[in-house]
Order: C-alpha cells, then sequence, then structure tokens
C-alpha cells in the first residue's frame, strides 16, 4: 500500500529554519522530520512511500539520495570501480518524489499524486506531524465502514500551563500535553481513489471543499486517537518534539 507525504509547503511560521529548506527536512534529533514520519510507517510495514514536493523539493531529493548512499559502511574497489555497501540500518524503503509545483494547494498536490498511488487504497499525511496513531487499527476501521475517506481525529496540543484555580489560590499547575475536549483533524487519512473526484485543480485546499463535500455525501468517517499528536507549526513546537525526543519520543516504536 502506498503512503503519500505532502511535503511542498513553505513554513512560513518557522522561517527561521524553512529560510533555506523545506519545513519535512527541520531535524529532530539529528534527522529531518520526514525521516522520524516514514520511520513511523515503516515500523508497521508501510514502506512504499509517494512524497509530495514543492517548495525546495530537491533538498529531500538529494537527501534521499545521500541518505541511501551514505549512511551505510562501504567497500571501494578501485581496479574495477565496484562499491559494496554494508548496511548497518537496512531500510527496505521505496520512495518516489513527485515535483507537484511550488504554489499549488494540498488538495491540487494530491491530485498530482493520483498516477503514483494506484488504484487501490493509499495512505496520506503531511509532512510535519508525528504520532503515535496504530496504524492497522487505522486501516482496519477504514475497510470496516467502506467509505471513500478516513482521517484521523485527535486531541488539540494544549498550547499552554493548565491551572485549576480556588478562589485566587493556584491548586494544581500542570503542562497538559492535550486538551480534554473536542477534535481537531490530525491527518494519518486512508483514502479510496475516489476522493480524487472532489478535487478541482491546483488551487483546491483539501481542508475545505473536498472535505466538506465527502462529509456532505456521507463518505467522511473519523477514526478517534486519544494518544500522542505533535504538529510541528512552530519553532516552539520544534523544540517540544526535541525534548521529547531527548528524553522518550512517544513516536518512536522502532529498536
Amino acid at each position: 500500500m502506498k503512503v503519500a507525504i505532502l511535503a511542498g509547503g513553505v513554513g512560513s511560521r518557522l522561517s527561521e529554519e524553512t529560510e533555506s529548506k523545506p519545513k519535512p527536512m527541520v531535524e529532530i534529533g539529528g534527522r529531518p522530520i520526514l525521516w522520524h514520519i516514514m520511520k513511523y510507517y515503516a515500523t508497521f510495514g508501510f514502506e512504499d512511500f509517494v512524497i509530495a514536493l514543492g517548495y525546495k523539493g530537491e533538498l529531500i531529493k538529494r537527501w534521499m539520495v545521500d541518505h541511501a548512499a551514505l549512511t551505510s559502511d562501504i567497500t571501494v574497489g578501485f581496479r574495477d570501480a565496484s562499491v559494496i555497501r554494508h548496511e548497518p540500518e537496512f531500510l527496505n524503503w521505496n520512495v518516489s518524489m513527485v515535483e507537484t509545483g511550488q504554489g499549488t494547494a494540498t488538495g491540487g498536490r494530491i491530485k498530482r499524486l493520483a498516477p503514483h498511488v494506484g488504484d487501490g487504497t493509499f495512505m496520506l499525511t503531511w509532512g510535519d506531524g508525528l504520532s503515535t496513531v496504530d496504524l492497522d487499527a487505522l486501516l482496519a476501521f477504514h475497510r470496516a465502514h467502506g467509505k471513500l475517506a478516513t482521517l484521523t481525529a485527535v486531541r488539540p496540543p494544549a498550547r499552554f500551563g493548565h491551572l485549576e484555580i480556588n478562589g485566587s489560590r493556584v491548586s494544581e499547575f500542570s503542562e497538559k500535553p492535550q486538551t480534554g475536549e473536542g477534535w481537531i483533524n490530525g491527518a494519518f487519512f486512508v483514502l479510496e481513489p475516489g476522493v480524487f473526484d472532489y478535487i478541482e485543480g491546483d488551487d483546491t485546499q483539501f481542508e475545505r471543499e473536498p472535505l466538506s463535500g465527502l462529509a456532505a455525501d456521507g463518505q467522511l468517517m473519523a477514526y478517534q486517537h486519544d494518544g500522542f499528536w505533535q504538529c510541528m507549526d512552530t519553532l516552539r513546537d520544534k523544540k517540544l518534539l526535541e525534548a521529547m525526543w531527548e528524553s522518550e519520543a512517544p513516536w518512536k516504536v522502532w529498536n
């Protein structure tokens, strides 16, 4: 099954990082967040990726090529110009990188991937979010309801410390990672090819008319995930993910 990842946005709220690189190449623990996302999917056996490129997409291509070539020990035979790779971290990934246009909206990028994801069920996520969603359970949920689209509904992360107040006295202060109320779209989609019919063209935002249309037609379902989810929209988010990686990253489910 193909896993499509949108990696073409500018990431203006991370401008200190994204002036020189696309947002999915911003590093957490010395590796691009895109690598973390792909490692998570691969842990569940999903290793066939299609990446929608846009802003500075050539840097993603270069990183993928260099990572495949340079992360292993190598033996070079000068006599016959042979190169033997000794792979310490075996990755059985297949990665297609597709130029989808720098100014293309999210829906347009998805539609441009249609020839590359095949004619069956595929997964989709953004190149800037990490989670502990059970991908096997998500796929089983999607297959059970038989609709065109499933999104992962998550609790929005709390951005400030939570206070319990008695009178004027603070009785409890805690940094809660997620709020207890409401749901938001956390991406981590499972989709059928029929969703392409809901996308008009390059200027279509997937989060607007397509998802609204799917919902109106009864074709959009929500898999509710109460566990960890965090996007990387700002430098604050990046620092939070970095701190998690240094201690105990919830999404690091691989050895």
